[in-house]
């Protein structure tokens, strides 16, 4: 296998980036920016700390990310499975990554920057839906912020309804979990209860 193992190597085989590739990049959320984020009910977020990178996904009403200055992203943790990946990390790394989507765009925005964790009761309230508090928000000062082209998601064709996948032909929690653990959790049970535990937890 032959491997790339240098920045002139690679630059030798994919040349230099265009003049739109460098535009669009801003270090502040401009007014277009910001409109795509307000549309946004999903992010993936990507953190690193010592034991690797972790990216988790983040969604919730649209909007659900907000801005503050111009500079600055808020990003409530709402209830989840409590092993905080993200959070762990960033707690010792503070470098960031986000990557938004829009249903029916063929956009994503991406964005690089430093977080820190916030507990202010204020900040917590601020954040409340159906009066349930996140425990924590993540506030992030943008370093980097712009738009990916299209082709990825034409590529994959991501928001066709035709092509979705079968639920019925993938693995679900439940039997991945009994098939991890031996089946001491998991199973049909599991999957049965899983809605209706949802439902009770989103926030």
């Amino acid at each position: 296998m032959t491997v790339i193992r240098t920045v002139a190597q690679l630059e030798a085989i994919y040349g230099e980036a265009g003049e739109a590739s460098l535009a669009k990049v801003a270090d502040h959320v401009t007014d277009h920016y910001a409109r795509i984020i307000a549309a946004s009910p999903f992010c993936a977020l990507a953190t690193v700390g010592p034991e690797g990178l972790d990216c988790s996904p983040r969604g919730d009403l649209r909007g659900f990310v907000t801005i503050g200055d111009g500079r600055t992203l808020y990003l409530p943790d709402r209830r989840g499975n409590n092993r905080v990946d993200s959070l762990r990390n960033v707690v010792r790394d503070p470098r960031v990554a986000l990557m938004f989507l829009v249903p029916g765009s063929g956009n994503a925005l991406r964005v690089n920057g430093r977080a820190v964790i916030s507990i202010d009761p204020e900040l917590l309230d601020r954040f409340a839906v159906k009066g349930k508090a996140p425990r924590s928000v993540m506030v992030i000062t943008v370093q980097e912020i712009y738009f990916q082209c299209a082709r990825a998601i034409v590529r994959s064709d991501l928001w066709n309804p035709e092509n979705h996948a079968d639920p019925d032909t993938l693995p679900t929690p439940g039997e991945i979990l009994g098939a991890m653990s031996s089946g001491r959790v998991g199973g049909k049970s599991y999957d049965d209860a899983w809605n209706g535990r949802a439902q009770k937890t989103l926030w």
